[in-house]
């Protein structure tokens, strides 16, 4: 049986055509409103360099793990550090602590390494204030080790800045013995 020319589509046949009209403008809607919000960016960004802002802080390539901070609750330093590490891209839980030997010894850091708080990122146990571009470079080269300590309260490390002077610090990768080498000096 034959349709004529002028007649309306089957209900199944209109159906299908209407849904892949829709799906088409659908799809050309989101794809000019991504080229309209790049060429946005784009633009503010040129504009800004014109006008001689600083660039946005680069973020590391590939996302960054989770990072678990083990602290005192009265502790305003802490509070700061994880501020810091927040700052420089990493999601932060905070976990509330009195008892933080415990916390130190089951993540294997020395006691002589020994700061105020604790974090656990990926595998590595960070203590102290520890710089987070120094968290972030221990997470890219990923070397074997337990991982970084500051050990102390150095005033100018990060969450300890309260004015001059400043103490030169080191940032310690310790491993498995204890044993340590200085992965960096600021």
């Amino acid at each position: 049986m034959s349709q004529h020319p002028d007649s309306p589509l089957p209900p199944t046949r209109r159906a299908f055509f209407l849904a892949a009209a829709q799906l088409g403008l659908a799809s050309l809607a989101t794809a000019t409103a991504t080229a309209t919000a790049t060429a946005t960016a784009t633009a503010t960004v040129l504009g800004a360099k014109a006008l001689g802002a600083q660039p946005a802080p680069k973020r590391a390539a590939a996302a960054l793990p989770p990072m678990t901070v083990y602290k005192d609750p009265n502790c305003g330093c802490c509070t700061e550090w994880v501020s810091h590490v927040r700052k420089a891209g990493f999601v932060v839980t905070v976990r509330d602590t009195a008892d933080m030997s415990s916390v130190k010894a089951s993540f294997g850091v020395p006691s002589a390494l020994e700061s105020c708080h604790t974090a656990r990122v990926g595998v590595y146990a960070i203590e102290g204030h520890v710089p987070a571009d120094l968290i972030q470079k221990l997470l890219r080269e990923q070397p074997v080790a337990r991982g970084l300590a500051v050990p102390g309260m150095p005033q100018g490390s990060p969450g300890m800045e309260q004015g001059a002077p400043k103490d030169a610090f080191e940032v310690l990768l310790f491993d498995k013995a204890g044993k340590t080498r200085v992965f960096a000096s600021r």
